[in-house]
């Protein structure tokens, strides 16, 4: 990994992510109705969804373009989609 990564943005991104988890789960304590419940549980799933395309777009231009320029493309690719079939499941 030749190149550098710029992880701090996913770092914040994820502790935002705590704080809103927390939040939901005062919420379900707190007897709060189900819809309100569900309505932050899709946001929680969108900022993740948000952080796992940074983690994509860093792995593009860091792993696979190492790869591609050292002649081990195929398996870097053929990583990169196992990894993608397992989070879409």
């Amino acid at each position: 990994m030749g190149r550098s990564h710029n992880r701090q943005p996913m770092v914040n991104r994820l502790s935002r992510v705590e704080g809103h988890v927390r939040a939901v789960r005062e919420m379900l304590v707190t007897e709060r109705d189900c819809p309100e419940v569900l309505i932050q549980l899709a946001a929680i799933r969108s900022a993740l969804d948000g952080v796992a395309r940074l983690v994509f777009e860093d792995h593009m231009d860091s792993c696979i373009v190492d790869a591609v320029e050292t002649g081990n493309a195929e398996a870097k690719i053929a990583e990169i989609k196992a990894a993608f079939a397992r989070y879409f499941i």
